[in-house]
């Protein structure tokens, strides 16, 4: 939804998308169309009827898709694994072998940073995706490659579900300051972002208290309810690989697409876009690699077609089968084991994270008495632990709260007290003793300190 506080704004966005519309074509996943500020206020209850200094004229609303990031790019690496991949994680290129007659890239040698064991792997051609951190793979080819990212920090916040209602977000395509701010439901809560600031590249990027600020005061101008940071549940910081062409004249090409290069033989880098365009910047990588190995594939991409791990089969009703046909069984705290309904909501959950798999993870629920919540409003369960250790190459809790379930973004206290049960459950899992369980406890306090929830706010200004 795109409120309009004069008539003007309200043609031009209403006529700018239905151009959106007509450029989707067949794939238009509905039309979008205008709403008076009454009927506009009805499906957005939250939303103020007065700006500053002018009053809302109405709407317009246009469809966009969303996905859950972390079960995406794990499907994605299990995906890989069932056609054939060696997929490896925790692992990082610690140096790169050449050719001693030509210089060309052969390989790499690999740290498994889980043992401290360092072994080689050798390739006709190595492809570096390594997002914002590519540039220190290419340095490792050639210390004097000219730097292809320019980061920036994008920051967004969750709030409580009731900012927005369910399947309704809100966007604003100019601020005060010309910046884009949206508020959209996302995974049972709310997401609200983003800021776009130059930043230094790191591991654990943290928001600033100003940027958190910025994102909290552009919304509370286009709502009719208080807008306080207490309400923060998680505030993160993420790095965008903008990626300058190497090859370009001048930097004033950073783009928001994808860059593919060859500037070292035998090392093709991918760097730049989005998650949108996932599979054509695959595509093209690949392309480039098959040029530079002179390589001879057996068939054409068949991007076009594949279907990720987990979806074949799926329909959005799949959820009703778990509800009806598992039950989570659920270990008291004085150690009984009682039976508790596969509720509508951890039903949806799982059918939605693991497509057809969902059902591998509710027999976990059932038979092994794992069916608990993780955390009390959330729909995360014990299973899920002992399955993503199993299944999906969970090697610590930071592994799980993070990249294997989104709980670390949605609700960073929530996280913390889930910790010692998600360490307990993969320490049967992986068999570790008790200062791996210290150590994994520590380093996951240390990643949640990164979020800044209402609970580690720098300082209060007294404004939220």
């Amino acid at each position: 939804m795109t409120p309009c506080f004069d008539w003007f704004d309200a043609i031009y966005y209403w006529a700018g998308l239905k151009m959106y519309d007509l450029v989707a074509g067949r794939h238009l996943l509905h039309l979008s169309r205008y709403y008076s500020a009454q009927e506009s206020v009805e499906l957005f209850p939250t939303l103020a009827r007065n700006g500053k200094d002018k009053t809302l004229k109405g709407t317009v609303v246009y469809y966009d898709g969303q996905m859950n990031d972390s079960r995406l790019n794990v499907a994605l690496a299990c995906s890989a694994a069932l056609s054939g991949a060696a997929v490896l994680n925790h692992a990082e290129v610690v140096s790169l072998l050449k050719d001693e007659g030509d210089g060309r890239i052969i390989g790499a040698r690999i740290r498994n940073n889980l043992s401290g064991k360092e072994f080689d792997a050798y390739a006709k051609v190595v492809v570096n995706a390594a997002g914002p951190f590519c540039d220190s793979v290419r340095t490792l080819a050639d210390k004097d490659a000219k730097p292809m990212i320019c980061p920036s920090s994008g920051v967004h916040v969750v709030l409580p579900d009731y900012y927005s209602p369910d399947g309704m977000g809100l966007i604003v395509p100019k601020t005060k300051d010309g910046r884009v701010v949206f508020m959209l439901p996302w995974l049972g809560r709310t997401v609200a972002g983003t800021t776009d600031s130059n930043t230094s590249i790191t591991m654990l990027p943290e928001p600033h208290e100003d940027e958190i600020e910025f994102i909290l005061d552009a919304i509370s101008d286009y709502l009719n309810i208080k807008v306080r940071r207490i309400d923060v549940l998680s505030a993160w910081s993420g790095i965008r690989p903008l990626a300058i062409d190497p090859k370009a004249k001048s930097t004033a090409s950073i783009s928001r697409d994808h860059v593919v290069t060859e500037d070292h033989p035998g090392l093709v880098t991918i760097t730049g876009g989005k998650w949108t365009t996932y599979r054509s910047m695959a595509e093209d990588a690949v392309d480039a690699a098959i040029k530079s190995g002179k390589l001879s594939p057996a068939n054409k991409c068949l991007t076009y077609n594949l279907q990720l791990i987990g979806a074949d089969g799926w329909d959005p009703s799949s959820f009703t089968v778990l509800a009806q046909q598992y039950v989570r069984m659920k270990r008291s705290h004085a150690g009984k084991v009682v039976p508790g309904a596969m509720d509508t909501a951890a039903a949806k959950h799982l059918s939605h994270a693991y497509g057809v798999l969902a059902e591998r993870v509710a027999a976990i629920a059932q038979n092994e008495n794992l069916g608990k919540r993780l955390a009390h409003g959330h729909p995360f369960l014990e299973a899920e632990v002992a399955y993503c250790a199993r299944e999906e190459y969970c090697e610590s809790a930071v592994d799980f709260v993070a990249r294997r379930c989104r709980l670390a973004f949605l609700d960073t206290d929530a996280a913390q007290r889930a910790l010692p049960r998600i360490i307990e459950i993969l320490a049967a899992e992986h068999k570790w003793d008790k200062s791996r369980q210290k150590q994994e406890l520590q380093k996951g306090k240390e990643f949640l300190e990164t979020f800044k929830s209402s609970k580690n706010a720098q300082f209060h200004d007294g404004k939220h």
